[in-house]
């Protein structure tokens, strides 16, 4: 498996532990207000953006969500390329 298909993999993963917390909350993508992408390589993300956006929409869908991504030198996790940070309104 190439290096890009396992960075892509790896925001699959993310993007699917969101909508698993999201779904244990009553929630769902619709209920997400922001997102903070934390990445180890603007590079990488931007050339990726095509097959991460097809992504973000097959998982997420096409809500329109405030969003920011930021380079990082490292995540807590030595073998993590990505991490997102979500907040999600889900009303009551």
């Amino acid at each position: 498996q190439s290096e890009s298909a396992m960075k892509l993999e790896a925001t699959r993963q993310a993007l699917q532990n969101i909508l698993a917390v999201l779904a244990e909350g009553g929630a769902g993508p619709q209920h997400i207000a922001r997102m903070t992408w934390y990445v180890t390589s603007k590079r990488d993300y931007l050339a990726a953006g095509r097959d991460i956006g097809a992504l973000y929409r097959e998982l997420i869908g096409n809500y329109a969500v405030a969003m920011a991504a930021l380079e990082v030198s490292a995540l807590m996790e030595d073998a993590a390329v990505v991490e997102i940070e979500v907040t999600a309104v889900v009303p009551t």
